[in-house]
């Protein structure tokens, strides 16, 4: 049995696009620079902003909290969450806040900042093979590089993790691109 023969690929005629426009009178300077201007006008490239590229590990400065804090930019995770102690519901002027610690418990002596917040909402977390957890959901200020923002937190024990805050997918996207075979890229100013 011989080989197929390819199929027969119908020729596509190329879309030209149209030339620009001529001016009546050739002569006439000002109607062809206007014409200029116009085609110059439409025929400017686009540029996008710059997008800063951050490490996956990265030093993060809370607002109210003296130290730095080491920060791991996840991906994985949707929300953002931040290690915090001796959490505590109470009220204030007839809404829920929250009162906590917040702390490195990879550090030998960590220093130790009591936050109040308000508290935004309760989230239910699904682990896996577990079942799903309520955690407190607050809003923080913070710096990463030069970037200031404010976003969403669950209060979280972290202590057995690599870090005391993780940076979530809601974050991130605000923040910009994460490189993870880099850390702190933040204050180099590495941009795309």
């Amino acid at each position: 049995m011989s080989p197929a023969a390819p199929a027969e690929v119908p020729a596509v005629k190329p879309e030209v696009p149209p030339a620009a426009p001529v001016p009546e009178d050739p002569d006439d300077e000002a109607a062809a620079e206007k014409l200029d201007a116009e085609v110059a006008a439409v025929a400017k490239p686009v540029t996008a902003d710059p997008i800063q590229i951050y490490g996956w590990r990265e030093h993060i400065v809370i607002k109210g909290v003296e130290e730095k804090l080491q920060a791991k930019l996840d991906t994985g995770a949707l929300t953002s969450s931040i290690h915090a102690e001796e959490k505590e519901l109470f009220e204030r002027d007839g809404k829920k806040w929250v009162r906590f610690i917040v702390t490195d418990p990879s550090l030998k002596k960590p220093a130790r900042t009591r936050i109040e917040a308000p508290l935004v909402r309760i989230a239910r977390i699904k682990e896996p093979g577990a079942e799903s957890i309520a955690r407190e959901v607050v809003q923080l200020s913070f710096q990463l590089g030069d970037r200031k923002l404010r976003g969403d937190f669950t209060l979280n024990n972290r202590s057995n993790m690599l870090a005391p805050v993780l940076i979530g997918r809601n974050m991130i996207k605000v923040l910009g691109w994460v490189d993870p075979g880099r850390t702190n890229l933040a204050d180099q100013k590495i941009f795309r």
